[in-house]
């Protein structure tokens, strides 16, 4: 969204994203495809093909897991989220691509069809070393299927943003799939401890980046020092909340963000109606809040969108007290208006 709440497009920056992710996949390919020439010089245009787009593939699905950690630790990655379905659909149809040339070369010579090939030439399941592995591949492809097929937000909207994202959050589901599929496959005939070690690096890269983020923000919620008085709870001090920001609060259950704007405070809850992205981590635009993941906007004293958005958020009773910021944790209906809490300047 834009700073007066209009639908983005192809802008300049999306433009810039999109060239910078293109020049990097050439770039990656080149090398990747040098160091294979180099390596094997016997190898076929085919299995050159594969390798290629297997390994990109399996690369950018680890840049995309990593780009939601990295912002929760350091905004500067924000970019890198509002663009991260480009990436996705990016890394989809280079996968499809792998797919599609794995059955050609291995299942379409013989008289069953390619599909059913897929599934009956090899039937070991209980074994390790002969696990039938294309399957976890294929299984992983359908995922990331489902997931490109619906990242638009028609299917946001259609689905419901709850549906949506139980349906996102199985990327997890398919990289774990893809870790075996590589592990019981290329990394098995290789039977190279180089490639045990990448992909252990990988895992672990991924498993690091997503504890140390759940730690930072689980951390932050314990350091708040709350004070429970009947039906408003003391959260913080006025001056502990930066202007034109919010600080995050979860009291009695419920998940609120609290935004300091022109001497004023407003709270409403925490979540974004877009795709329940974190609101407190946000800033105020033209007095809007804004989403920090795809700038979708609220005003903060009534949780509405600006028209002819129609979103609305639940907003919560503020008040000031002796300098400390106190919240009433039961939620008003969603777009109910709200008289903001006035911050007293004091004069020395």
């Amino acid at each position: 969204m834009s700073n007066e709440y209009r639908p983005v497009l192809w802008n300049r920056q999306k433009k810039w994203y999109d060239f910078t992710l293109l020049t990097g996949i050439l770039i990656f390919s080149a090398i990747f495809v040098i160091l294979q020439l180099t390596l094997f010089p016997a190898i076929t245009s085919e299995t050159l093909l594969i390798r290629l787009t297997g390994t990109l593939a399996f690369v950018l699905l680890h840049i995309i897991l990593s780009i939601g950690p990295l912002c929760r630790l350091n905004s500067k990655f924000l970019p890198l989220l509002y663009n991260r379905r480009h990436l996705g659909v990016t890394m989809f149809i280079i996968a499809t691509i792998h797919g599609v040339f794995n059955i050609l070369q291995f299942h379409s010579l013989g008289n069953v069809d390619p599909l059913v090939s897929l599934f009956t030439s090899n039937t070991d399941y209980l074994s390790l070393v002969n696990f039938p592995f294309q399957t976890l591949g294929f299984l992983a492809l359908i995922i990331l299927f489902l997931m490109a097929s619906t990242s638009h937000d028609f299917w946001l909207n259609t689905l419901s943003p709850k549906v949506w994202k139980a349906l996102h959050m199985m990327v997890y589901f398919a990289y774990g799939l893809l870790v075996m599929h590589v592990m019981l496959g290329a990394v098995q005939d290789e039977n190279s401890p180089l490639w045990y070690g990448v992909i252990g690096i990988g895992l672990a890269l991924m498993i690091g980046l997503h504890l140390t983020a759940a730690t930072k923000e689980r951390k932050n919620l314990k350091n708040q020092t709350l004070t429970d008085e009947g039906e408003f709870i003391t959260v913080c001090k006025v001056e502990d909340i930066e202007p034109n920001r919010a600080k995050i609060f979860v009291l009695r259950g419920e998940n609120i963000a609290v935004f300091k704007y022109k001497n004023q405070l407003s709270a409403v809850n925490n979540i974004c109606k877009h795709q329940n992205g974190p609101l407190g981590e946000g800033k105020i635009v033209d007095g809007c809040i804004t989403c920090p993941w795809h700038g979708y906007q609220y005003l903060p004293h009534n949780g509405q969108s600006p028209p002819p958005f129609t979103e609305k958020l639940a907003t919560y009773d503020v008040k000031i007290q002796n300098g400390m910021v106190m919240v009433n944790p039961i939620p008003h209906p969603e777009g109910t208006a709200l008289t903001p809490a006035t911050i007293t300047l004091s004069i020395p």
